[in-house]
C-alpha cells in the first residue's frame, strides 16, 4: 500500500445505556442539588449501565452501528480505547471483534483514559499508513462509574457510562474526512492528579477500599485540562496551515462545561464553535469524543466541508488533537 494512504472516516455510531440518572436522584443520596451540579460540571444527567452490562457490551453495539453507518460488514483491525477493560487480562477488543463477527482481526486495547479515543484514532490512521490494515474499527467505551466511589460527591456527579466508534478506511489525504495532522503528549509525573491507586501491579489488594476508586484533584486538574487543550489545538492547526478562525467545529473531550468554555476563551474561538453535548451525558471518558461527534452530526451541527478540530485530555496525564474536514457521514 502506498505510504500516502490516508485513514478516511468512514462510519460513525454511538450507544448510551438506557437508564438515565438526574441530578434530583444523586441529590437525594449525597450532599449536593441540582443548582450545584449544573453550575460547576454543566451536567443535568448521565447514563449509568445496570447489573451485568459491561464495557465490551457497550463497546460492541457503538462498533456494530459505525459498521453499518459505513456500509461495512468487517474490518481489519479493531482499536478499543478504555480504561475500563471487562478484565485485567485479556484486553477486551478481541472479545468486541469477535462479538462483531471480526474473526482474525487485530485487536488490542489503548489506554490513555479520556485522551483514549484521540490516542486510538492516531493508532488506527498509523496502521493504515503503514499498510497493515484498509479499515480499522476505532471504539472508544468505558464504564467509567464502576471506578467512581458511590459516596464521593466530587466525583459521582460528573461520571456517566456509553461508547462511540468510527470505522477508518484507507484513502486519499485530500478528501473529505481524511484524518489531518496529530498531536500527543502525556506527563507521567502528574499522574497522581487524577488515578485509581490500587488494583494493578504495584498495589493489587490495598485494605483500604478507598484506593481503588478514583481520586481527582480537581482545580488542579482543570488548569492543566484548559492549557493543555488549547496548546495542543494550536499545533494541529499550524501543522495543517489552518487558523483559529478556519475552525467551524471544536468537539473536545466532555469533561466540564467550564473547561470547554475556557479553552474556547483561550483559543479565540466563539462558544457556538465549541460543541458540547456533556449536559445530557456527562463525562463518558474515552467514549465522549465519538458520542459528541455522533450527536452533532444527527442534530446538523456537523455538516460535509466543516473544517474540525478534535481535542481531549486526562488522567496520565495524557493529552492530544486532530482535525479534519467533516465527510458525508449518517451516524448510526
Amino acid at each position: 500500500m502506498p505510504s500516502s494512504q490516508a485513514a478516511v472516516l468512514a462510519g460513525l455510531g454511538s450507544w448510551l445505556p438506557p437508564r438515565v440518572v438526574g441530578n434530583e436522584e444523586i441529590a437525594q443520596r449525597l450532599d449536593t442539588s441540582d443548582e450545584w451540579i449544573r453550575s460547576r460540571t454543566g451536567i443535568a444527567e448521565r447514563r449509568v449501565v445496570d447489573a451485568g452490562t459491561s464495557t465490551v457490551d457497550l463497546a460492541v453495539e457503538a462498533g456494530r452501528r459505525a459498521l453499518a453507518s459505513a456500509g461495512e460488514t468487517a474490518a481489519d483491525a479493531v482499536v478499543l480505547a478504555t480504561s475500563t477493560a471487562d478484565q485485567l487480562c485479556p484486553a477486551s477488543a478481541p472479545q468486541v471483534a469477535t462479538e462483531l463477527g471480526l474473526n482474525g482481526a487485530a485487536a488490542f486495547d489503548v489506554n490513555a483514559v479520556c485522551s483514549g479515543f484521540v490516542y486510538g484514532l492516531a493508532t488506527g490512521a498509523g496502521l493504515i499508513a503503514a499498510g497493515i490494515a484498509r479499515r480499522v474499527l476505532v471504539i472508544g467505551a468505558d464504564v467509567f462509574t464502576s471506578l467512581v466511589d458511590p459516596e464521593d460527591r466530587g466525583t459521582v456527579p460528573i461520571f456517566g457510562d456509553g461508547a462511540g466508534a468510527v470505522l477508518l478506511r484507507a484513502g486519499d489525504p485530500d478528501e473529505l474526512g481524511a484524518l489531518g495532522a496529530f498531536d500527543l503528549h502525556s506527563e507521567g509525573a502528574l499522574a497522581e492528579l487524577l488515578w485509581v491507586e490500587a488494583g494493578g501491579a504495584k498495589n493489587r489488594r490495598s485494605d483500604d477500599p478507598r484506593d481503588h476508586y478514583l481520586v481527582m484533584q480537581g482545580q488542579t486538574v482543570f488548569r492543566h485540562a484548559c492549557a493543555r487543550m488549547a496548546e495542543s489545538a494550536r499545533t494541529v492547526l499550524d501543522s495543517a496551515g489552518w487558523v483559529v478562525g478556519d475552525i467551524d467545529r471544536f468537539i473536545g473531550h466532555q469533561a466540564n462545561i467550564r473547561i470547554l468554555q475556557t479553552c474556547a476563551k483561550q483559543l479565540g474561538l466563539a462558544e457556538d464553535v465549541m460543541y458540547s453535548n456533556i449536559e445530557k451525558v456527562g463525562n463518558t471518558s474515552a467514549a465522549s469524543i465519538p458520542i459528541a461527534l455522533a450527536d452533532a452530526a444527527k442534530e446538523g451541527a456537523l455538516q460535509p466541508g466543516h473544517r474540525v478540530v478534535m481535542g481531549a485530555f486526562g488522567a496520565g496525564l495524557t493529552w492530544g488533537s486532530t482535525l479534519l474536514r467533516w465527510p458525508d457521514v449518517i451516524p448510526g
